[in-house]
């Protein structure tokens, strides 16, 4: 299970004196914890937990952007690597390849022809690649499909 693999990291960290892998870790479990709060679950799937470690990464790439603006590179190198730290748990992520091997079989079997079958095809490949693509660049793939 996914959460015990983080908890167990978390405790090697502590072990190693590693604050930034504690930081970062110390945020997931508090943002699953909550999630479970939230939904009044014991337990959650692998499949939320990732989508919470997704949701995580992209605030830190939000907020990397943000602090090159600002021009605190001390900043974008703590996000970075907390960001990285969260990514190792993370599934590996499609290529754009099979993303759109998927997307065009989707297309195909829904019989999508136009932007207003956009959800159709959108709720279908999602279901299918689970947490192992991003949200932004498959909606991008599929509206250019389908334009």
């Amino acid at each position: 299970m996914l959460e015990e693999k983080i908890s167990q990291a978390l405790k090697g960290a502590l072990k190693e004196g590693d604050k930034v892998k504690v930081s970062a870790l110390r945020m997931l479990i508090a943002q699953i914890k909550n999630r479970k709060i939230a939904d009044r679950k014991e337990e959650l799937e692998d499949a939320d937990i990732i989508g919470i470690m997704q949701k995580i990464v992209r605030m830190h790439k939000e907020s990397i952007e943000q602090f090159k603006e600002g021009g605190r590179e001390d900043l974008v190198s703590k996000e970075t690597e907390e960001m990285s730290v969260i990514e190792k748990y993370l599934p590996e992520m499609m290529s754009e390849e099979e993303l759109s091997g998927i997307i065009a079989e989707e297309v195909e079997a829904s019989g999508a022809s136009s932007m207003k079958d956009m959800g159709a095809v959108m709720s279908a490949v999602m279901a299918r690649v689970k947490g192992r693509a991003d949200g932004k660049t498959i909606s991008s793939m599929v509206k250019q499909r389908l334009s």
